[in-house]
């Protein structure tokens, strides 16, 4: 599933937007996987939308119109493993509304115009004892041009192992690239993903960066190759982790911790979560957007 692309985004966001989709198609793909293997046959469901965009700039200036503000395609998967999993892939542009602008790395009020693609995902799991999960990563351009994303696991009954190794997989992906990145990019994880108004942390943390600037080309292909490598080691430990916990029984109890922790998630990501802002600022579909949402929660 491939969206529209305009003639006129720059080549690095064509090559991201291409990476963000093959890693889509796999990770898709390992997820109807574990579906089969539960006895199931659930399948993503995929939806193409096109953004409203009319006659506003893109990135590199030139006058954009209709499809010029690019799209998506949302993809949406309910089974028996996985209670909802939604995998997206957008890839847009136009100008930022002049005091949103302000907000954003390399733009403002005198230079709004942005591109911005990249793959968001989150699972919610009909087994308590599987661990919820979120993964991202995007390239965006203003006047400059970064990476961003990073990945957490959110368990409502955790298990120190699964853990230990869901940090061991982003461990070994940024230290291939840069010592500094784990440490940093953990810490930036945990302060980010925490509810304050709760005083408790989203889930047990994974990695989070941002503005990873690309100012010439060795510094794209590095910050690209490192994006991959997050990709990568999200498919890598994610499946192995469900297939360990998915089997395992539960009881009323378990369930009903999984529905309050699922109000907490809801809570950060309709409150603080910089991403769902974005989405809503730059007119992105809505459905894709709250998809990150639980199927069912509740507020004890």
């Amino acid at each position: 599933m491939t969206e529209t692309i305009p003639t006129d985004w720059t080549p690095s966001t064509e090559r991201a937007r291409a990476w963000f989709e093959s890693l889509r198609t796999r990770i898709c793909d390992a997820f109807e996987a574990i579906e089969r293997e539960a006895g199931s046959d659930a399948a993503f469901a995929f939806t193409p939308w096109q953004r409203e965009h009319a006659g506003e700039p893109v990135a590199n200036g030139a006058a954009s119109g209709g499809a010029s503000g690019g799209g998506g395609v949302q993809g949406l998967m309910k089974g028996k493993v996985f209670e909802k999993v939604g995998v997206n892939v957008s890839t847009v542009g136009g100008a930022f509304s002049p005091e949103f602008a302000s907000t954003i790395n390399g733009a403002d009020p005198q230079n709004p115009a942005f591109t911005a693609t990249g793959i968001s995902l989150v699972a919610h799991m009909a087994n308590p004892h599987v661990p919820a999960v979120h993964m991202n990563t995007r390239f965006l351009t203003t006047r400059k041009a970064w990476f961003g994303g990073g990945g957490d696991l959110n368990p409502p009954i955790p298990y120190d192992e699964d853990t230990a190794e869901f940090h061991a997989a982003f461990q070994a992906a940024c230290d291939a690239h840069d010592p500094a990145y784990y440490p940093r990019f953990k810490a930036w994880a945990d302060e980010y993903f925490y509810i304050p108004h709760r005083k408790v942390h989203r889930g047990v943390g994974g990695i989070f960066y941002d503005h990873l600037e690309c100012g010439d080309a060795d510094a794209f292909e590095a910050n690209f190759a490192f994006t991959r490598a997050v990709g990568e080691a999200f498919l890598d430990v994610f499946p192995r982790i469900v297939r360990r916990r998915m089997g395992l029984g539960w009881s009323a109890e378990d369930k009903q911790q999984q529905l309050v922790w699922r109000g907490r998630y809801a809570e950060f990501n309709l409150v603080y979560d910089r991403g769902t802002l974005f989405g809503l600022k730059t007119g992105g579909n809505i459905d894709a957007i709250l998809m990150s949402l639980p199927p069912e929660a509740v507020w004890a």
